[in-house]
């Protein structure tokens, strides 16, 4: 006989996320639990957050870490390494944001096919979203994918420390070098 999975509604994926510490993601009535990160996966995204708030000072965009869940057009409910929303402040009360310009995932073994492919189909369906970066967490590599005018989003990889990864929407100019200090690096793969 055929086990069929549960298939929880919006409502109770976000009572069961309010009760417990731990992440949970949803799509298409499936809940998922979030994998935790390594020391280096949190000094990237820690330095990422850093380098955000001290580029948004004083404008009208703000960035956020993995505690600020993001919602997608096509149903994923998420929680991204870091964002970036512009414009009117987010609620203190907020609990999703759904207008992210930017979004950040630091990659792992369990998470880099995902990340790269399915995940990103989803959250393409944001129509603020205009930078994705994919960043490795053992060696240099930070993938940018960029919506450009025309609608197409195009890759740009960035490896090597003096490189910059721009995000002129937001007035930021990433170096890699600041991306990865105290993260121990291996050499990167072929």
């Amino acid at each position: 006989m055929q086990q069929t999975r549960r298939q929880y509604t919006l409502d109770d994926y976000l009572s069961l996320q309010r009760g417990i510490e731990v992440k949970l993601e949803y799509f298409n009535g499936e809940i998922y639990l979030m994998a935790g990160g390594s020391a280096g996966h949190h000094r990237i995204s820690r330095n990422v957050l850093k380098l955000f708030d001290a580029a948004l000072a004083g404008s009208s965009c703000e960035a956020f870490g993995s505690d600020m869940r993001v919602s997608t057009p096509s149903g994923l409910y998420t929680y991204p390494d870091a964002s970036i929303v512009c414009g009117p402040r987010v609620s203190d009360a907020s609990e999703t944001i759904s207008n992210p310009l930017v979004i950040v995932e630091v990659l792992s073994d369990s998470t880099r096919n995902y990340d790269r492919g399915e995940k990103f189909e989803l959250y393409r369906s944001i129509p603020a979203l205009r930078h994705y970066l994919l960043i490795e967490q053992t060696f240099s590599h930070v993938e940018h994918r960029r919506l450009q005018t025309g609608g197409s989003w195009i890759d740009e990889i960035k490896e090597s420390p003096d490189q910059i990864v721009h995000l002129p929407e937001a007035g930021i100019d990433l170096q890699v070098a600041r991306i990865y200090e105290g993260v121990e690096m291996a050499s990167p793969r072929r």
